[in-house]
């Protein structure tokens, strides 16, 4: 007897009509036509089925936190860290607990079920390195949440950052964080990417620092994260987060500093709404457009990733939770819209995510834990398209989110009676 048996769904492979076997929070089976009593069925009617969405760049600790003590007047990066640091004497493990669930609930409701957050360590107190360890552990029976020690003034810029940054790690946090970009000079930057690495692999670890999160062109520490993550033999568990001096670097020293990152194994992990927000403040015209390289880092064989980074915090006053709507600008910014680039882009906030951050048990294969999204569209371009409700959200093989599928009434003369816009667009082939 199976668990749950889910019939007639579109993979993101573009496999379609498959049934999804589900027995012990694993998937047992996937093929065209599967057999066999369940205690519970649901019929996919051609739509979607994605393993659930991942976000592997966040910031717990500050989201929903707009307005604390004041708004952002400028909408740059230098004032968003600056009321940062007048919010945190301010916080309470509280009020950071109840905004970190909250959002959880919501990432819930989007079907995002797997979050890499970063968390400010240059607090003595480390208040937001406890609230988030106690997030961690209430969310765990649903979202898979990694935490990053992140010296958000700098390892060096702030006075306890490397004693702080190693009392969160003793804690229980998951991930070594930095930002060289934030040190005071180049050569510290370049000294705390060094001290970052050795630390993590000395204690067995992922690596994860923002890097060159400018439009400076000569900002270029991930060229050192990519020669240090292979000193220290850290290949394949280092993400290089931002890189927007990518946007701005000269092509030929690019061309040697793509190669590189594919040998390190770096993943990248561009954030395309706060990417897009918050670089360029610099320019009249023309604008630079502030995200990284993706198209050309994706064709050297780095594995990218898209993070949502922000929702309505200091940095950023809007976002929702929803990794399509990510997904959906990084086409645009990208230009990444031929039919592969769109469905490469859903991957950037699928599999390819699951794989910068080191998902274990991820994906729609037979052994893997049934985590599952059913979305109100045929295939993953059209998710990208329309951002559309996730109608059932699955979690070891529960249903643990439902959405009813977006419909319009329609009271028009010879029209139909109601309006869903996943039936309005003619099927993409190739």
């Amino acid at each position: 007897m199976l668990d749950l048996l889910i019939h007639n769904a579109n993979l993101p492979d573009g496999r379609a009509g498959i049934d999804i076997a589900i027995k012990d929070g694993r998937i047992v089976e996937l093929a065209p036509a599967i057999r066999g009593a369940a205690l519970g069925v649901i019929d996919a009617s051609g739509r979607l089925v994605s393993p659930p969405f991942v976000d592997p760049h966040f910031h717990m600790d500050a989201t929903l936190s707009l307005g604390l003590p004041r708004l952002n007047r400028s909408g740059t990066l230098l004032e968003g860290i600056a009321l940062w640091g007048e919010l945190k004497p301010l916080l309470t493990q509280e009020a950071v607990i109840e905004r970190a669930l909250r959002y959880c609930d919501l990432a819930v409701a989007q079907g995002l079920l797997a979050i890499r957050s970063h968390v400010d360590v240059c607090d003595d107190r480390l208040l937001a390195v406890e609230a988030l360890l106690e997030v961690k552990r209430r969310v765990a029976p649903y979202i898979d949440l990694q935490l990053v020690a992140f010296p958000q003034d700098g390892l060096y810029r702030s006075a306890n950052g490397e004693r702080n940054l190693v009392r969160a790690l003793d804690m229980g946090v998951d991930v070594v964080g930095g930002i060289p970009h934030f040190e005071r000079t180049m050569a510290d930057g370049a000294a705390s990417v060094r001290r970052l690495c050795e630390i993590a692999a000395t204690r067995g670890l992922m690596v994860d620092l923002h890097c060159d999160e400018s439009d400076d062109p000569l900002s270029r520490h991930i060229e050192t994260l990519a020669a240090e993550t292979i000193r220290t033999g850290l290949e394949g568990r280092v993400v290089g987060s931002h890189l927007t001096s990518m946007h701005s670097m000269d092509n030929y020293y690019v061309s040697k500093l793509m190669p590189l990152m594919r040998e390190a194994g770096l993943h990248a992990v561009a954030n395309p709404l706060i990417n897009i927000t918050l670089q360029g403040r610099h320019d009249s015209y023309p604008k630079r457009r502030g995200m990284t390289r993706v198209p050309e880092l994706l064709a050297a064989g780095v594995n990218v990733a898209f993070g949502h980074d922000c929702v309505m915090d200091p940095w950023y006053s809007m976002g929702s939770a929803d990794m399509l709507e990510v997904a959906h600008m990084a086409v645009h910014v990208g230009q990444m819209t031929s039919l592969a680039a769109m469905r490469t882009a859903f991957d950037c906030v699928t599999v390819n995510a699951a794989r910068a951050i080191g998902l274990d048990g991820y994906g729609l294969a037979v052994g893997n834990r049934a985590d599952l999204v059913i979305l109100q569209a045929r295939d993953a371009i059209e998710a990208i398209r329309l951002k559309p409700a996730r109608l059932t959200v699955i979690r070891a093989g529960r249903v643990i989110a439902e959405t009813a599928p977006r419909l319009t009434q329609l009271d028009l003369p010879g029209r139909p009676d109601t309006v869903d816009a996943s039936a309005y667009a003619p099927p993409l082939d190739g």
